[in-house]
Parts: structure tokens; sequence; C-alpha cells
């Protein structure tokens, strides 16, 4: 892997992975329209890692206040808002974790094709701009109830088919389910951290499995490449739907789905 693939793939997976167009299939696409080779196994885990770590700092005094919580919901039984949150998360993020184990081998050899990936990003971006188009009650991650949560985390299932969007399918559900705009990307971004690690920890075993010889330093830029952008992508974009809302995101799923159909 030379630098421009390093840099365009760390970059890549950091921006994308919270923006409601996908990550999988932009990083399935590049080297299908390309003569990159595949970036590998480990250069996968080292991005997704990347992106864990971006979340995770910058949610940290939400987590820590989160834990704090579950302690204290467990040691003296007394529940407030941010350890039900815990729970909310945790029941939403069962439905992919169980998909995603039954269907990962004929999701990664039947699903992972421009075609399939021109019509998620074209069907789910529309269904993103019907979600913009609502008046939701403008509840936040609190206020949801686990019937709601439930719901987001049975729509989170359909992010495994590539094109789709975890992150856009999950704002999307949550909208329509009520939400505010903003709660519903805050929540999508708390829900990424148990799916991410889950997804990281899957790649890491068979990481384990491989002989192949690890180069650190490849690794290391991508998950520093990765985890900047991510960083930064998070903490621009919930400033940016709060004055624009998701109408640029829904545009460039329409034009890159179309432009796919022409060209398969």
């Amino acid at each position: 892997m030379d630098w421009l693939q390093l840099i365009i793939l760390s970059l890549m997976q950091g921006i994308t992975e919270f923006l409601p167009v996908s990550s999988s299939a932009h990083l399935i696409l590049v080297p299908h329209f390309s003569d990159w080779p595949d970036q590998g196994l480990a250069f996968d885990v080292a991005v997704h890692l990347g992106t864990l770590l971006a979340v995770v700092l910058y949610f940290r005094r939400q987590l820590g206040s989160m834990s704090l919580s579950c302690l204290s919901a467990v040691t003296v039984r007394h529940v407030n808002q941010e350890s039900r949150l815990v729970g909310l998360i945790a029941l939403a993020t069962l439905p992919v974790i169980i998909a995603g184990a039954i269907f990962h081998d004929d999701i990664a050899s039947r699903l992972r094709s421009p075609l399939v990936i021109a019509f998620a990003t074209i069907i789910f971006g529309l269904a993103l701009l019907w979600a913009n188009r609502t008046r939701p009650d403008a509840r936040d991650e609190y206020q949801i109830s686990i019937k709601v949560a439930l719901m987001i985390g049975l729509a989170q299932v359909l992010a495994l088919i590539p094109g789709t969007s975890r992150s856009g399918i999950t704002m999307t559900a949550a909208i329509l389910l009520g939400m505010s705009q903003t709660a519903a990307a805050r929540f999508s971004f708390l829900l990424a951290i148990p799916v991410i690690l889950a997804s990281t920890l899957f790649e890491v075993v068979g990481l384990v499995r491989q002989p192949e010889a690890v180069e650190w330093w490849i690794l290391l830029a991508g998950v520093l490449l990765s985890g900047i952008s991510a960083l930064l992508c998070i903490h621009l974009f919930l400033r940016f739907i709060e004055r624009v809302g998701f109408t640029p995101f829904v545009i460039y799923r329409l034009i890159l789905g179309l432009i796919l159909l022409a060209v398969v």
C-alpha cells in the first residue's frame, strides 16, 4: 500500500463512517474502480479502531457519566436517565449483532457489488429525504421508549447491506419515530460504539488467523488519520445538520447512485 492509497482510504473511512452516505460502500467502490490492491483485513481493523477511538473521545464526558450511572444502578439499584440510555443502546444493538453473526458470509459473498450499492444508496437516500421533511416531536435520546429503541435497532440491521449507511438508516428511523435531527444523530453516534467495537473484534479474530506479516507503520497511520478525520466529522456534522439538515447528503446519495447505475 502506497501513501496515496493509505491517506485516501483512511480519510474516507473516518469521514464517511458517521455521515449518512455509507462508509462500507465507499471502501468497496474505490478498489473496484481503481487498480489499487485490496487494503487487507489488518488495515480495515486499523481504520475501524480509529473511528471507534474518535467517537469515544468525542462523547467521553457523557460516556463517563453513563458508566458511573450503570455502576450506581448495579450497586444501589438506582436507575437514572443515563443508565436507562445505556440499556436502550444495548437493546438497539442486539438485532444487528445477531443478524451480522448469522448472515455475515452471505452478505460478504453476494451483496458487495456496485449494483447493490447503487440501489441501496438511492432507496435509503430517498428515505432520508422523507425523514428530513418530517416535523418530529423533537424528543431527545433520553425521552424515547423501549419500543422506539428496538425499532431503531431493527432498522440498523438494514445497514448490513452495503450502500445503506448505518448512521443514515438509524438517523432516518429515529427522526421518523419522533426524535429531533440532532438527537437522532447523537443517538446514532452512541449506537456506533458497540457496533464498531463488535465489528472490530470480529475482524481481529479473522486477522489472528492470517499468517501474513503486519506493517505496523501503515496500521498506526490508518488509526491516526481515520480517527482525526472522524473526530472532526462528528463535531462539524452535528453543527451542520442544525443549520442545513440532511438535504446535501440526500443529493449526494442520489447522484452517486445514478452514476453507479450508469456505469455498471
